[in-house]
């Protein structure tokens, strides 16, 4: 148990068709790769398993829905080919936000950096509280969002998309979000967003499940070549974090 909590981990409850996805990593909930692998091939299962009728995204704690990419796993990448696993690991994650066939609400209690933006963004309905403060920071690396792009581009549009990426230092405002359509509400506190999660995942666990899956399928639709556009923007920032700039910046960073 103390190797899970060091390690991070994903776990999955279902009641009443309802099924809860929860990761946690000690570092601000950032993603390394075992959670990235974990978090797909779990909301995969749920999405084949006809028990589970909507699904909800959560991370522990209060301050942090996620940081985004593990900064310990991009300081070891050491050639392009574990960049592109690594990156890999956040395209599988989208791509089963995508394909597997049940609503994804997200619940979203604290910052969305990097990588947490583009979970906010795959999800079919994001509900957050004001503490959620977004901002995609890869720039700054020396990358960019190029896996998570196309999701947050989908949901919020060219010109939101372009703002949060070109001012990667800038912390949005949750509010700031809601109006962009990357929050499909947003709640005072966390006791006020949890109502509103349970209110609708109720609501959709009682409906029909052929309607919402057709219902999945409208919200995605044209979207069939992420498999592998997702797999080629991946390959970009695997290729882009091995400049002396990003190693630089990462160094920096943990000496903090």
């Amino acid at each position: 148990m103390l190797e899970e909590i060091k390690e991070g981990y994903v776990k999955r409850e279902r009641e009443h068709g309802i099924a809860t996805i929860e990761f946690y990593h000690p570092q601000s909930n950032s993603l390394p790769g075992k959670v990235l692998d974990a978090l797909a091939k779990t909301i995969h299962a749920e999405g084949q398993d006809p028990e589970t009728k909507v699904i909800i995204l959560r991370s522990a704690g209060e301050k942090t829905f996620c940081a985004g990419a593990s900064f310990d796993e991009l300081a070891a990448i050491a050639n392009e080919a574990e960049g592109l696993k690594f990156f890999s690991g956040f395209a599988n994650v989208i791509n089963a936000m995508r394909t597997c066939g049940k609503i994804i609400i997200a619940r979203v209690q604290g910052k969305c950096i990097g990588g947490g933006v583009g979970l906010a963004a795959a999800a079919d309905y994001a509900i957050a509280c004001e503490a959620a403060e977004v901002k995609l920071s890869e720039l700054a690396v020396g990358i960019g969002p190029f896996v998570v792009g196309p999701a947050v581009e989908r949901k919020i549009g060219l010109s939101a998309f372009s703002q949060l990426t070109i001012d990667a230092t800038m912390y949005r405002p949750a509010d700031w979000a809601r109006k962009k359509g990357l929050f499909a509400e947003l709640h005072k506190d966390i006791a006020g967003m949890d109502d509103a999660i349970t209110r609708l995942s109720i609501t959709l666990s009682k409906s029909s499940t052929e309607a919402l899956h057709e219902l999945k399928n409208i919200f995605w639709k044209d979207t069939a070549h992420w498999d592998e556009l997702l797999k080629e923007r991946a390959a970009i920032s695997g290729k882009l974090i091995l400049s002396d700039y990003s190693k630089q910046f990462i160094a920096n960073f943990k000496k903090k």
